[in-house]
């Protein structure tokens, strides 16, 4: 019986998952094995962390507009602030609000010269005064 050549099939795909881990450290770019153990952990960890990088930037655009209604004093919270804007049906994303809160220091009174101000001594100052 005559010897089988099995070609290149095996050397190839090999080669893809070594290409794959190329920057990794120690056996986990040299050993076949550990290699796909290595790959499949670093894809996973890769589908994991674009769901986690939405979450970590909502959060930080919801601190950065929330400093800003806190020092601003038209706001007592991040909360009312928010509250306000859906009850003015001022639909206005986070992101976008985070980076108004950044460009431009005085942006809340633009949101603030509604009817509806939720600051209690100014609203009961106003309230008074109709009278």
């Amino acid at each position: 019986m005559t010897r089988t050549k099995r070609g290149y099939v095996a050397r190839r795909r090999r080669n893809k998952t070594r290409s794959f881990a190329s920057s990794f450290r120690g056996a986990h770019s040299r050993l076949t094995r550990i290699i796909t153990q290595q790959q499949r952990r670093a894809l996973v960890y890769a589908h994991r962390d674009r769901r986690r990088k939405k979450r970590d930037f909502r959060c930080l655009w919801i601190t950065r507009i929330n400093a800003a209604t806190r020092k601003n004093e038209l706001y007592s919270s991040y909360s009312r602030f928010i509250h306000d804007l859906y009850e003015r049906h001022l639909l206005l994303n986070r992101k976008i609000l985070a980076q108004m809160a950044i460009s431009n220091k005085k942006f809340l009174s633009i949101f603030s010269n509604s009817k509806k101000i939720l600051n209690p001594q100014i609203k009961e100052i106003l309230l008074s005064n109709k009278k």
